[in-house]
């Protein structure tokens, strides 16, 4: 497949125009430092966009182009913790042969024990995500560790590029962030001390799995090097991992620690995946039977 003429550019700036629609954005310190990354190749770029808003935390974008190898990008918009809101989510991985889609509202609290908050954000939305799930059909086995931070609305595909539709991957993407930005304009600011500390650490551990975890790992520290991707990713793609609590991965995931101390690098421990989507049309889990 020939990769040159596709870009995730004209991603970046619907969501960046219409959040500027909405809301007042302001560039955050960190857009200098990761702005404009040349990868040890010599061809491939990384660019980085980082903004705040009066709601919203953090809304930045990753995007890995200039080599017609691979096309990457990581997109993701993080509420204030005065605000419960679900994380906009959006991964895309292409290269000659493989195409890997995960977009999502990634709830804050896992909507598999709090049916009160999948009522609250997702049960009006099951339809947006059944427009998409014969278009992006589920992609194979997810584990259980992982599905905890995922939404009954979840857009996870794994196929052939020779199948890759650009043009329906971007339909996708409009749809679900202007859907995260409507949720955005709808959301009232908590006043309660204890569910905002409640929404802070639920966001810190989102962030504490995905520092750890996140599968484009390897590919930045292919491109940029061990030390540089380590920074991209606690001060850029999940910023706040340092800041917004104190607890660490295995205060969270202790079912990773090694008998000497240290984080066992396997992605899933209990070794459970769903090989089908786990929720129903109506947006009921159906998978307590893991493959």
């Amino acid at each position: 497949m020939d990769l040159s003429a596709l870009s995730y550019q004209k991603f970046v700036h619907f969501a960046l125009e219409e959040t500027q629609r909405r809301t007042t954005l302001a560039p955050l310190p960190s857009q200098e430092k990761f702005r404009s990354i040349k990868a040890k190749d010599d061809k491939t770029m990384l660019h980085g966009l980082s903004f705040s808003a009066p709601k919203i935390r953090l809304l930045r974008s990753l995007t890995i182009e200039g080599s017609e190898a691979v096309k990457v990008l990581d997109f993701a918009a993080f509420s204030k913790p005065e605000f419960d809101l679900p994380i906009f989510c959006a991964n895309f991985f292409l290269n000659a042969s493989l195409s890997i889609v995960v977009l999502d509202l990634n709830p804050l609290y896992d909507v598999t024990i709090r049916s009160d908050y999948k009522d609250k954000y997702y049960i009006k939305l099951m339809s947006l995500g059944q427009k998409y799930a014969e278009l992006l059909p589920w992609g194979g086995k997810v584990t259980s560790e992982s599905l905890r931070f995922f939404s009954p609305i979840v857009i996870w595909s794994m196929l052939s590029s020779k199948k890759y539709k650009h043009d329906i991957l971007y339909s996708a993407f409009m749809d679900y962030f202007q859907t995260w930005l409507e949720l955005m304009d709808q959301a009232v600011e908590e006043t309660d001390a204890l569910k905002i500390l409640r929404n802070r650490e639920a966001q810190h551990k989102y962030l504490t799995w995905r520092a750890e975890k996140d599968p484009g790992h390897p590919i930045l520290k292919r491109l940029i090097g061990e030390k540089l991707a380590k920074d991209l990713l606690r001060n850029f793609l999940f910023e706040g991992v340092d800041t917004l609590g104190t607890r660490t991965f295995l205060d969270y995931f202790p079912e990773y620690r090694c008998k000497d101390g240290s984080i066992n690098q396997r992605r899933s421990i209990i070794g459970k995946s769903y090989e089908t989507r786990p929720w129903d049309a109506k947006g009921e889990f159906i998978g307590s039977e893991p493959g």
